[in-house]
Formats: C-alpha cells, structure tokens, sequence
C-alpha cells in the first residue's frame, strides 16, 4: 500500500475507533411468528470498539491500525475525552487504560497476520483473535503492574474484580464482535480486490 492510502485507513481508523467506544454492541433476533413482526435486539455488553482497531487492521494493515491507535490513544490522554470515562492524562491510573494500550499490539499483529496470506474468513477470524488475544494480554499486565505499584483510582477493586471486570466478563461480546469483524473484512477486503 503506498503513503497516502496508509494514512487515510489510520484517519479512518482514528474516527471508527472515536465513535466505536461509545456505540453499545448488541445482536437483533426477529420473531419468527409472521404476525408480531418486531425485532428484539440483546446487549452483548461491550462497545464495538476492539472490534474497530481489529477491522482496521484487516483492511488497512498493521501500519495504518497501529498509527491509528498511536492517535487515539494521544487525543484521550491529552486533548479530548475520547476514552469511555473521559480522558486526561489520570486516565494513567484507570485499569482499563492497559487494554487501551494493548489496541497498540493488538492491532499491529492482527493488520501484520491479515496481509501475510489472501484473505480467508477463517484466516481473517484468527487473525483478529490473535488481535484480542494481545490486547487482553498487555491489559492484564497492566492490571498486574498497577496493583503491585499501588495506583488505585476511585474503584478499589482487587486484582482478581478488576481481571473479572476487564477481561473475563467482556470476552464473549468480544468473541461475537470478532465475527462480525472478520465477516465485513473478508467481504470488503473481495470488494475492494486486495
């Protein structure tokens, strides 16, 4: 990919991620009695935001999706309250903030795996559970430095409330958002012809 294509998937990808961290993911399930004709949608629990730093790296690659997270990350902790809870640089001390700083990683491997081989739904699904995998990673970390440093914010949550709130108690939305993910990208990476 040349220059300019790069840097238009990392804006894209800034402002997919912006607005995904605030749009609640949820699944519609139609009634099947013809009659009643109505929708019934069902939280999953999670925002669509992992699932935008994964599709950006299925479709604009590991520089495109690790930029685009390079210039998320810096506009919450420093201009614009784009995190879930605000942003500013306190934002260090949250325990999310490492899963935030796993989109980095997460993001990288998923765009670097994503363009290795041609695009498979399969290949793709794996390539952004590698993705979750690395981001879940570095936030445990995270969680694990900060307890041991002692940074606690408002929430004192134990070591193992914060593991269960940040990474157990999401990952099967995340699970369902990655198939979504890998679904769109396969059909867009076909419709686009790379």
């Amino acid at each position: 990919m040349t220059i300019t294509i790069e840097l238009l998937w990392a804006i894209a990808g800034l402002l997919l991620t912006i607005a995904a961290t605030f749009v609640p993911a949820s699944f519609a399930s139609p009634t099947w009695i013809w009659e009643q004709q109505e929708v019934k949608t069902f939280s999953l629990g999670v925002t669509y935001q992992v699932g935008a730093v994964l599709f950006i790296g299925c479709l604009g690659g590991k520089n495109a999706a690790v930029i685009s997270q390079i210039a998320y990350i810096f506009l919450g902790l420093t201009l614009l309250p784009v995190f879930t809870h605000g942003g500013g640089i306190g934002y260090l001390r949250e325990p999310s903030f490492g899963y935030l700083l796993g989109f980095m990683p997460g993001a990288w491997i998923c765009g670097n795996l994503a363009f290795k081989a041609d695009p498979k739904l399969e290949s793709l699904a794996f390539n952004c559970l590698c993705g979750l995998l690395s981001v879940h990673v570095t936030g445990l970390a995270y969680l694990i430095i900060s307890n041991i440093v002692g940074w606690k914010n408002t929430e004192s949550l134990s070591l193992f409330e914060a593991i269960f709130r940040y990474s157990i108690l999401p990952l099967p939305g995340q699970l369902g958002i990655i198939c979504a993910v890998a679904v769109m990208a396969y059909f867009l990476r076909r419709l686009l012809f790379y």
